[in-house]
């Protein structure tokens, strides 16, 4: 029961949790009321930086989600120039994470990291379309071993001020691998390969290293979904 409620922390968190926990103190001294509402605080601050471990489908040819969160938008976009993917659309599914989320990114496949490129940018609501071009943003294109390559693009939002890349150019990687976070609520890009259709719906909740987006050997075409 206790492992339910009780995560491992990112190492990012650390010292945010040391900060909320110090201002919490300070506003004991001053009141009570403020010395809760800081307790509060600073669980939510430990809670954003939850690590928790994931159980991954390993089945070959499945993307897996790297980001918990909702399945924003689902369109042909052409991805980043900078991830060298070339000029023509792909289909790119958009993962929104709010603050409730945890906020670390896992490999959508395993391949071999080609390229990590990182662009300075502007900080509107990840939610919107046009954070995909101006928002500040780091893009991994994985090298799958049958010659295809997927894009993953960690962008910030409004009030996320630092994108975190844990893995390096040439490293090999497997799908549900941990490859960094982004501080504080942001969104995730996943660019397909040709032909490959998204199995999941606009505004389906998604879990990082669980949740199946697509499959490279499926032939369904893309689901829709109902709320119900």
């Amino acid at each position: 029961m206790l492992a339910t409620v009780v995560k491992p922390m990112h190492r990012e968190g650390y010292r945010f949790v040391a900060i909320f926990a110090a201002i919490t103190v300070g506003l004991f001294l001053i009141a009570q009321p403020l010395g809760w509402i800081g307790v509060g605080l600073t669980v939510w601050c430990y809670y954003f930086f939850r690590d928790p471990d994931r159980v991954t489908p390993v089945r070959e040819g499945l993307i897996i989600s790297p980001a918990d969160g909702v399945v924003q938008m689902i369109s042909e976009a052409v991805p980043p120039e900078e991830l060298g993917l070339g000029p023509d659309p792909m289909t790119r599914v958009a993962v929104f994470m709010n603050v409730f989320n945890c906020h670390v990114n896992r490999a959508p496949i395993a391949g071999r990291i080609e390229k990590i490129a990182y662009r300075p940018g502007k900080f509107f609501n990840a939610s919107l379309d046009k954070a995909s071009i101006d928002n500040e943003r780091n893009g991994l294109s994985i090298r799958m071993e049958d010659g295809r390559a997927i894009g993953v693009v960690q962008i910030a939002g409004l009030v996320a001020r630092r994108i975190v890349c844990e893995v390096k150019e040439g490293q090999a990687i497997q799908t549900g691998e941990r490859f960094g976070m982004i501080r504080f609520g942001s969104r995730l890009d996943i660019y397909l390969p040709e032909g490959v259709a998204p199995l999941v719906a606009l505004g389906q909740g998604t879990i990082a290293g669980e949740t199946v987006l697509a499959d490279l050997r499926g032939t369904e075409t893309a689901r829709l979904g109902a709320v119900r």
